[in-house]
């Protein structure tokens, strides 16, 4: 594998969270010297630090916007909204968190009938007129970003309300940590929501799998479903159904 290659991979690996210099080398088929002279060549280049054994980024990744992660990874995305679609029943009361997996999830609710509690302010236009939706839309402080509402008053008014199921997404999901999101707000809210729900869903392609891009943390609980594609990392979600996770995974058309 070329160097540029090779280092391009090793970057992918770093935003997904922490590497080991063993693993990578095992991975790649090279030796460990030389990860570590990729290693030192990204710390110039890219900002990654090295750390005992391995490396991290020495930033979080960018956040992408809702509009920007509406176009990634589409087809999966449908794939899972549609199994998830199939764990509901008639007249759950559903908590949905913001994000572009969530929504593919929302747009097949039209026709049905439920209480809807979410942050999403992209569903408001899309489930404010269903006839069999009952909605309840979040305050607090609007996120441009992801087109969403947290903070403060978003927290305590979740808290005040309970639901059969919550559907949530992340910016990865990683097991033994949980959810990572790009601000302690967001990682404190989908904790409230996740307390506030019989059933926990995790809507998460496979790309979110194991990926530990940004630094806050929501805590899983003991039991909780992960609806991901066929693509996922199963040593990964070995280890989430080792915790007690349910694994659902979505067939992609």
């Amino acid at each position: 594998m070329a160097n540029a290659s090779r280092r391009a991979l090793l970057l992918d690996l770093l935003r997904r969270g922490e590497v080991d210099v063993d693993d990578v080398a095992k991975r790649f088929d090279v030796s460990a010297s030389t990860v570590r002279r990729d290693l030192r060549h990204l710390a110039e280049a890219e900002g990654v630090t090295r750390t005992y054994g391995g490396a991290v980024l020495t930033r979080p990744a960018d956040e992408q916007s809702l509009r920007q992660r509406e176009t990634v990874n589409g087809p999966q995305k449908e794939a899972i909204a549609r199994a998830a679609l199939a764990c509901l029943a008639d007249d759950d009361s559903l908590i949905l968190d913001a994000g572009s997996t969530v929504a593919a999830l929302a747009r097949l609710l039209v026709d049905r009938r439920h209480r809807v509690v979410t942050n999403s302010l992209i569903l408001v236009p899309m489930l404010a007129e269903a006839p069999g939706i009952h909605l309840t839309v979040l305050g607090g402080a609007v996120r441009t970003t992801s087109a969403s509402t947290s903070g403060h008053q978003a927290v305590e008014a979740m808290r005040r309300v309970t639901a059969d199921k919550l559907f949530t997404g992340a910016d990865g999901v990683v097991a033994g940590r949980g959810l990572c999101e790009a601000s302690p707000e967001q990682a404190a809210l989908k904790e409230t929501m996740m307390a506030q729900a019989r059933d926990v869903y995790v809507l998460a392609d496979a790309s979110k799998i194991a990926r530990a891009s940004q630094q806050h943390w929501a805590p899983l609980p003991p039991r909780w479903t992960l609806v991901t594609d066929a693509a996922a990392d199963q040593d990964q979600c070995s280890a989430f159904a080792a915790e007690g996770a349910r694994i659902i995974l979505a067939e992609v058309c």
